[in-house]
């Protein structure tokens, strides 16, 4: 891909973060947005500095007031509060899984249009061990807010127990901001992003903006 259609991405995946942070379907108490398939897909199709100022615009956005963050939250209050760590993490991972992915493609000689089922598989997982920061990012943010008695503390509860999940103390925040949130991620999320950067580079590279 060139550097004219690169830097022209860099917007379109803030634009798209903050998109699918809004599809958002309920299962029971849970939320699950698509909002890690916009991440993965900046880190598979932009270098990891482009991949990174993709995120810092989507959550400078945030800190401008847009109501961009799940839930159309916009503001500081968001940058901060419990669903912060997530956010943050995106600044890490998007780079992350660019470089993962870059790596990756490097050593089988191959690019994002030429993906076999193995390839895609490959980079499924190497999203999800990128997507690792944001984890325990999150974690880390929710566990703070998360403490006994707290509205967040007793979702955390109500979810497990929808789940017909049983833990207690640590396991049970992270079971609640992250454990609960994977089968998702790694069925849904990323590999929607691997299908979806295959796709848009070849689209690209049959219009003359990428090498094939």
């Amino acid at each position: 891909m060139n550097s004219h259609a690169e830097k022209a991405l860099i917007p379109l995946m803030a634009v798209l973060t903050a998109l699918t942070a809004q599809l958002r379907i309920m299962v029971g108490p849970i939320p699950y947005t698509l909002q890690n398939t916009a991440v993965v897909l900046a880190g598979l199709l932009l270098s990891p500095r482009n991949a990174f100022y993709s995120m810092m615009i989507y959550i400078m956005l945030i800190g401008l007031g847009l109501p961009l963050a799940s839930g159309f939250r916009g503001g500081l209050p968001v940058l901060f509060g419990y669903t912060a760590g997530y956010l943050w993490g995106f600044l890490i991972s998007a780079p992350l899984i660019s470089i993962l992915a870059r790596i990756f493609l490097r050593n089988r000689g191959k690019n994002l249009t030429g993906l076999n089922a193995t390839d895609k598989v490959a980079l499924v997982i190497l999203s999800a061990l990128g997507m690792l920061p944001t984890y325990l990012l999150g974690f880390a943010v929710f566990t703070h807010y998360a403490i006994p008695g707290s509205p967040l503390y007793e979702w955390s509860l109500s979810s497990l127990e929808y789940l017909q999940i049983d833990a207690d103390g640590w396991l049970l925040t992270f079971t609640a901001s992250v454990l609960i949130f994977l089968p998702e991620d790694l069925l849904i999320d990323h590999p929607l992003a691997v299908l979806l950067a295959s796709g848009l580079h070849r689209h690209l590279v049959e219009r003359g903006f990428g090498d094939g």
